[in-house]
């Protein structure tokens, strides 16, 4: 081989794993995502308790998830007007999350919603908020990824 077939040979190589690299270091430089996100609501009845289940999808799970927590606010709330913020978030209820795939996270929340709870709620359409934290510290919060009506 020639030094200069040589010489183009190794700058291929060299240019080709830059890109790799950058490859790499871009995909763990993306916000979380959430997706497919879904709010089921079922009213207590009887002497049974009713159930509010949440559930999304995480992405890219190879950048670290930390934490999801979930926020089920009423429309009529004063964060109709005022949008939520991390901070809000703060004491939020945290979700369960797996493994759902080479990349995703499937998370979910689940509370029991008592008769008492259910009386006191206002009626109308509910929104659920939100906040998944990666590893490195960032967030990504949607203030209303899944709704769900109390009757």
């Amino acid at each position: 081989m020639s030094r200069r077939t040589a010489l183009s040979v190794a700058a291929g190589v060299v240019v080709l794993g830059g890109a790799g690299a950058l490859t790499v270091a871009h995909a763990g430089d993306q916000p979380l995502k959430m997706a497919h996100s879904t709010a089921r609501y079922t009213a207590p009845a009887g002497d049974r308790d009713g159930l509010l289940t949440f559930a999304t999808d995480v992405t890219p799970a190879s950048s670290g998830v930390k934490s999801v927590k979930v926020l089920a606010w009423p429309q009529d709330s004063s964060f109709a007007e005022d949008e939520l913020t991390a901070k809000d978030m703060a004491d939020a209820e945290s979700a369960v999350c797996k493994p759902s795939g080479k990349d995703t996270v499937h998370c979910t929340y689940r509370v029991k919603v008592t008769a008492s709870d259910a009386k006191s709620s206002p009626r109308g359409t509910w929104h659920v908020a939100v906040l998944a934290t990666a590893k490195d510290g960032t967030t990504t919060l949607d203030g209303k990824a899944a709704d769900f009506t109390v009757g």
